[in-house]
Parts: structure tokens; C-alpha cells; sequence
């Protein structure tokens, strides 16, 4: 199914918001789950609020949740942005575990791998993680990211989208992921979350309290905190999860370079505010924009936009955060010689997937495992080393999935590379070729084996035999030891409604991961790989 470019999606007068989620006109969760007890307004006193504050973002009973939220009124803003929402005290004495130091003591960054986790789809929508939020719309609904959802839902998107801030990731997630040893947790956020511009149907602001407390969460764990903007204005990469599919108006067309300026402002908030004395210890790395698509990008444009950025935020006084900025998708050799002089405490972020690589999903088993263990472990170590490489470089995206079957993971209603199903709108992506293994090469007219099938990547991990089982937590801890070559890594993402092969809560429980990050069975360089029973080398 074609999903077009060009989105026109007109408000509905009446207040309809049609059929979308799974739950009949209520995405992101069940209409019969109870709403949070809100006990911290018990003793709120509403005659302390400002007439010119109630109904607001300023007004605590207008907050679907407030959990660990004080409620008590203040309009002190820092950076332009409220702190409405915070306890005044902290303690940064948490330790997540014994590998790593407390949060008050300094990360040994280049000694000691990140181990990380993405909360991917929380507060910047991506639909295969919330596939609940895109189903059940027409094709002529052509609800296909968080501006076409915005748009549909609205005025309701406010209601649907904080319901959803509140209960996807909970001070639960944060425990878990300590529990998992993990050490840091990646956010992504879009510009939204600071302010909107022109004609933007998105929800202005409302998840910034539940950034803040996610933060705190973080804290209380042990955790330290990467920052990722992964919507910029005008879209970074004119993919869904930027905010709006389609074009990239960032950097190029007609509002290119105000989009370009607005980023930057926005960022100029972003690290006047986290240069608190509150945030010193938590907010340890700060992403630029996540995935520019340099491939299209003028090159040389998103290099002076980085550079400009970084003094950006250093004098908004973020002096000794790390920042981190994106290859975008450029051969990791290429950045050899880029960016070199800017600043000292800079780290590369670089993405690494097999699934979106046609060379790559349909290498059976042993061939994938032997890739990552040969080609990526050489490719992260020698980019971690200056004189060969960048320098310092983590791994901010990657997952354990070795089919690209979930549902929506190429856009909504568009197929997979797996099938040979993906009819994407932008034709040069089209993959209209089976590309897994029974099939592989795609373009060897001698191969033909069984016919390619999802059934096994979606299963119910109940249903996943010992072996393949065996196979996904030895393809997971061969990544780890390869981005441990450089500064660590960042799965993606902790939770997903569905998509068992890409969050790690979701692998914890399937035993698919490792019980400790800090503790998986397989090296590649010191074990050898093994049998994996009766799972098929093709399949």
C-alpha cells in the first residue's frame, strides 16, 4: 500500500476523532484504565493560584498525573522554561550497580562502556512502537506520525498524548532498567516540548513536566541521562519519527535556515536550563538533532549548523556535558577529519542496524553473527581511536531484531525488505524482493528455497524454540561486545506495545538478554559460536 508524501488532514468540526487505537477511539491504552489517584492535590490550595494561571500548564488539576510532581504554584522559568513540577531537594548519592560509580562521583567515560537504553516512542511518536496510536484509520485518514495524529485528534491530542506520558514509561521503567544493569537511558524529545511554531498541530509543552520527572526517576535509579532532540522544526530526516514523514525542511528549502535558527534557540533554552546545579551530575551527554540525513543534506551545512550549536550550548552554560552529534548515515571513515577542532568533549553518535540494509537481513545466522563480530567490531574500534578514526564514539541506536516484520517499523502500512513487501512511497526504498535468507541473494535466479515468512520474528516469544532463542541473545550480546569496542551503547528501545525484538524489557522477560548487561555469556573474540540446535541456517 502507497502511503503518500503529501499530508492533508483537515480538523474534524464536530468533534469526531474517528476510529483510531485499538481500543475504538482511545489510542495509547484501554478507556477503562483507571486514571492516577492524583493524591498530591489532597492539600492543594487552589486560592493560591493566579487567576491568569488556571486552566494552564501553570495549574496542577489539569495534570493527568502528579505522581512525584509538586503542585505547589511557582512561575519561576529558567531558560524560558517552568520548573513548575520539581521538588526543590536531591540527592545524587545512587549507584545502579557495582560496575559503575555513584551518580555524584564522575563517569570514567572511555574506560568504562555506556550500557544503555532508549525510551524510543514516549515522548516523540514513532508508530511501530504504539502501533495503537496509527490503527483502525482509514487510507484516506492517512494517519501516519505525530502531525497527521495531532491534526486528527485535535482538541483531544492534549488528553490522548499526556495520558500517554503518564503510563508508557513510570518510575517502574527506571527501576527495571536499573535492575537490568543498565547504567544510562537515552530520551528522545521533540522541539514540541519547548514551544510550536506557526500552523504546528502538536501538543505544546505538556510532556516537559514528564521529562523533568522521568529525569528525577533517572536520578533516584542511579541513572545518567543522554538528551536527544528527534524532532527538529522543519524535520531533520522527513521520516515519522522526526514528527512529520515526507520532505526535510530543516537546513534546506524555503525555511530551512529558519528552522535551522529556530533548532538552535531552542537548544539555547534546552542548555540554559539543564546548566542548573540540580542536572550537573544526571544530564551527563546532550544530543544535537538525531539522525540528519546528511545523504541528502548539504554536508557542509549541517557541519557549520553543529558547530554553531555546540558554542550554543556551552555558552548557555553546559560547560562540562558531553555533546553528541550524529554521523548521519556518512561512512564512519568519512568523520576521520571532521569536526576535529571544535571543542574537547565531544562524542560521535552512529546508529547500527542490519535490518535496514538489504546486504544485510538476509544473511543467515552465522553469516550475521560473523558481520557484526568481524565488520563491526573493527568499524566501532577503529572510529573510537583518534588517528584512525573520530574519536570518541557510542552507538546510540541498535536492537536485536533480525527481520524488519514489525508492524509499521518501515511506515505505516507499508511492508517489509523481509517479504519483499516494502511498495514505499519514496521509490528508490521500494524493496519489492524477498530478502530473507530462503532467498538470499535476492538476485540469484538459482536460489529458491521455502518462501519467505514473518511468522517466527512476531510469534509470541512463548512460542520461540530453545535454539532460536539461543540465536537472538547471542546476536544481542555479539552487538554489545562490539559497541563496548567504543564508548558503549544505547539500545532501541525499552519498551514497545508489540514488537518483542525491539525492547529490552520485552527481551529480559523472554530471556532473549542478558539478566546484566554487565554480564552476557558470548564474546565474540573468546567464544566460539556454537550450535543452535534445530534452527535452520535459512529460514
Amino acid at each position: 500500500i502507497i502511503i503518500p508524501i503529501a499530508v492533508v488532514v483537515s480538523k474534524n468540526k464536530n468533534g469526531d476523532q474517528g476510529a483510531g487505537g485499538d481500543s475504538g477511539g482511545n489510542p495509547g491504552g484501554p478507556a477503562s484504565q483507571p486514571p492516577p489517584p492524583r493524591t498530591e492535590l489532597e492539600n492543594f490550595d487552589p486560592d493560591t493560584l493566579p487567576e491568569s494561571a488556571k486552566k494552564t500548564y501553570f495549574d496542577p488539576r489539569t495534570w493527568y498525573d502528579t505522581a512525584d510532581m509538586n503542585v505547589t504554584y511557582t512561575a519561576e522559568t529558567v531558560g524560558g522554561l517552568p520548573i513548575m513540577g520539581l521538588n526543590l531537594a536531591w540527592d545524587d548519592s545512587a549507584q545502579p550497580n557495582k560496575n559503575v560509580p555513584p551518580l555524584n562521583k564522575k563517569f570514567p567515560y572511555g574506560k568504562q562502556p555506556i550500557r544503555g537504553v532508549n525510551i524510543g516512542g514516549w515522548l516523540s511518536l514513532e508508530p511501530f512502537i504504539t502501533p495503537s496510536f496509527f490503527s483502525g484509520y482509514s487510507y484516506k485518514d492517512n494517519i501516519v506520525d505525530e502531525y497527521t495524529l495531532s491534526k486528527k485528534l485535535a482538541p483531544n491530542a492534549a488528553q490522548y498524548l499526556e495520558k500517554h506520558y503518564a503510563t508508557f514509561i513510570n518510575e517502574q521503567s527506571f527501576r527495571e532498567m536499573r535492575d537490568a544493569g543498565l547504567d544510562h537511558v537515552r530520551i528522545p524529545y521533540s522541539y514540541w516540548l519547548v514551544k510550536t511554531y506557526d500552523d504546528d498541530p502538536y501538543v505544546e509543552r505538556v510532556g516537559w513536566r514528564y521529562l523533568l520527572r522521568a529525569i528525577e526517576y533517572c536520578r533516584k535509579y542511579g541513572l545518567r541521562v543522554k538528551l536527544d532532540m528527534h524532532g527538529a522544526p522543519g524535520s531533520q530526516n522527513g521520516w515519522n519519527h522526526s514528527g512529520r514523514q515526507g520532505s526535510i525542511g530543516w537546513l534546506e528549502g524555503a525555511d530551512g535556515a529558519k528552522n535551522g535558527d529556530r533548532t538552535h534557540e531552542i537548544h539555547q533554552q534546552l542548555a540554559t536550563f539543564f546548566a542548573q546545579e540540580r542536572y550537573k551530575n544526571v544530564v551527563t551527554i546532550y544530543g544535537l538533532v538525531n539522525e540528519p540525513m546528511m545523504l541528502k543534506l548539504d554536508i557542509e551545512s549541517v557541519i557549520n549548523w553543529n558547530t554553531k550549536a555546540i558554542s550554543i550550548i556551552r555558552k548557555s552554560g553546559l560547560k562540562d556535558v558531553k555533546i553528541a552529534f550524529a554521523d548521519g548515515f556518512l561512512n564512519l571513515e568519512k568523520w576521520k577529519t571532521i569536526m576535529q577542532d571544535v571543542d574537547d568533549n565531544l562524542m560521535l553518535d552512529t546508529h547500527q542496524y542490519t535490518v535496514f540494509n538489504t546486504a544485510q537481513i538476509g544473511l543467515p545466522h552465522r553469516k550475521k553473527l560473523d558481520f557484526v563480530c568481524e565488520s563491526w567490531v573493527k568499524l566501532i574500534g577503529k572510529s573510537n581511536t583518534k588517528g584512525t578514526g573520530w574519536g570518541p564514539t557510542i552507538c546510540g541506536e541498535w536492537s536485536q531484531a533480525d527481520t524488519d516484520c514489525a508492524k509499521f517499523l518501515n511506515n505505516v502500512n507499508v511492508g517489509s525488505r523481509w517479504l519483499g513487501t516494502m511498495d514505499h512511497p519514496q521509490a528508490k526504498d521500494r524493496v519489492m524482493k524477498p530478502h530473507c535468507p530462503t532467498q538470499w541473494p535476492p538476485d540469484d535466479p538459482a536460489v529458491e528455497g521455502p518462501p519467505c515468512s514473518c511468522e517466527q520474528a512476531n510469534a509470541d516469544p512463548a512460542d520461540y524454540s530453545d535454539s532460536y532463542k539461543k540465536y537472538l541473545r547471542m546476536y544481542a550480546e555479539a552487538q554489545m561486545y562490539a559497541f563496548e569496542k567504543g564508548h558503549g551503547w544505547f539500545y532501541w528501545t525499552w519498551q514497545t506495545e508489540a514488537a518483542v525484538q525491539w525492547s529490552y524489557k520485552k527481551g529480559l522477560d523472554a530471556g532473549i538478554l542478558p539478566k546484566k548487561a554487565y554480564e552476557p555469556e558470548f564474546k565474540c573474540e573468546s567464544d566460539k559460536l556454537g550450535s543452535f540446535g534445530d534452527l535452520e541456517e535459512y529460514y
